[in-house]
């Protein structure tokens, strides 16, 4: 008897939603939704011989029977149980959603510039559909990626935040996306677009985390348009139950003289995919893009980024540590494309993991493609264990073992915490990494 197919629940899923929930769309959402489908349909699900999902094994969610998370009302979630995964003293704006769906009660909006507009995607869509049809699916792309197909044919709800020429957002604005328990596995698709019109300039922090035990998954999309001198600072925070996946694609144009600094740190979930894409379309373009995952016990993170040098005079940054203990697995695949004609790119990208046991293992394939000849271009790939000569030295200080070698865990994961900007994200990301620690105690006195 052959096999099931893994697409007929969610072709079943889609008609059902059609007739249901799409049907008042605008024509060209519909369409959208469907050509999507159509290519989720033609791709199926990747497997272990896609190069791209060579060290990443995703059969058992495709196995798995999720139907779309059931949304909780804005009253039915009481704000107390969001207090374990909120970034405490946060002073700008905060969108909550509840199972992929936003929940107003919950949410808060403050300090906000005149014309900025911050809303959940399904209010937009009410309110303005002309305002996001330019931007809605023309960044991230269905063709090559099955989940970011499935994400645009379901997609509900999620953030839209539109900044308009040379306006600047002063206080960051939190996306805030929990997933509760459900009767049977579940999945959400958050979608989220962020537009910044010429020299506007904003901050934005994505947090996902799971608030009850339950089996789900999070298959998440963001697409961010950054205009002509515009400047974003993204950051994202992934702490997802320890039954749950979580894949993500992140997806950022740049135009003339913009810069984006995005920096992605990854602790929770059993399995774990996370694609950060960028684009420079002008010249002029500067990207700093960071990220540090934290696994064990038998969690599995697969980073995929991919920067592209479309046109001269740019540069880009890029700087990922893995800390991997237990019989965790990491993947790390870089590529940055410098394409004909990108002369005088200037791009270094860096891969750095720890393994802080012998069944740890980490796949790291840093990889450049040049196709100019007038650039400046490296990079490279560390992997291994505590260095044994640090901590002689902290031992010959009174620091007993355990604690030397945590306080040299926490500080490798602190390069990367320190390049966040956002006060209080980054007060909460040191209690994380301290309370994930052997000797937290001992280490924070010491520190």
């Amino acid at each position: 008897m052959p096999d099931a197919d893994p697409r007929e629940p969610y072709r079943s899923d889609f008609d059902r939603l059609e007739r249901e929930l799409f049907a008042g769309d605008p024509p060209w959402l519909m369409k959208t939704r469907r050509d999507a489908f159509a290519k989720f349909g033609a791709l199926g699900f990747p497997t272990l011989k896609h190069e791209m999902w060579k060290y990443t094994n995703v059969a058992p969610l495709a196995r798995t029977r999720f139907t779309p998370a059931a949304e909780i009302p804005g009253n039915g979630l009481a704000p107390e149980k969001l207090d374990p995964v909120v970034f405490g003293k946060f002073e700008g704006s905060e969108l909550v959603f509840v199972n992929g769906r936003f929940s107003r009660s919950l949410s808060s909006k403050r300090n906000l510039p005149e014309g900025v507009w911050v809303t959940s995607l399904a209010d937009a869509l009410q309110e303005d559909p002309r305002a996001v049809e330019p931007f809605l699916a023309k960044t991230a792309p269905v063709d090559a990626n099955s989940f970011t197909a499935l994400n645009t044919a379901f997609l509900q709800d999620g953030a839209f935040i539109h900044v308009p020429e040379g306006k600047v957002v002063e206080d960051p604005i939190h996306l805030l996306f929990v997933s509760t328990a459900q009767p049977q596995p579940a999945v959400a698709y958050p979608r989220n677009l962020i537009v910044l019109e010429a020299g506007g300039q904003l901050t934005v922090t994505e947090s996902y985390a799971g608030l009850d035990g339950g089996v789900y998954l999070t298959n998440a999309v963001t697409e961010a348009v950054v205009g002509e001198n515009a400047a974003l600072d993204h950051y994202k925070l992934q702490r997802e139950g320890e039954r749950a996946s979580h894949i993500a694609t992140l997806e950022i144009e740049q135009a003339r003289a913009s810069t984006v600094s995005d920096t992605s740190i990854a602790l929770g979930g059993a399995l774990v995919r996370n694609e950060v894409n960028q684009r420079f379309l002008a010249e002029g373009g500067e990207l700093s893009m960071n990220g540090l995952f934290s696994v064990t016990g038998t969690q599995h993170t697969d980073t995929h980024t991919r920067i592209e040098h479309l046109t001269p005079h740019c540069t880009s940054r890029e700087l990922y540590k893995g800390i991997l203990d237990g019989r965790a697995r990491g993947v790390f695949y870089g590529n940055i494309i410098v394409h004909k004609g990108a002369q005088k790119t200037n791009a270094v990208q860096t891969n750095k993991n720890l393994l802080l046991s012998r069944e740890a293992l980490v796949d790291s394939i840093p990889g450049l493609q040049i196709l100019a000849n007038d650039v400046k271009c490296r990079h490279g790939s560390t992997t291994g264990q505590i260095d044994e000569d640090s901590v002689f030295y902290l031992r010959s200080r009174g620091i007993d073992s355990d604690t030397a070698r945590s306080i040299l865990t926490y500080a490798f994961a602190r390069e990367i915490i320190d390049l966040i900007r956002v006060p209080a994200m980054r007060a909460t990301l040191g209690v994380l990494l301290l309370s994930r620690l052997p000797n937290s105690e001992a280490v924070r006195e010491a520190l």
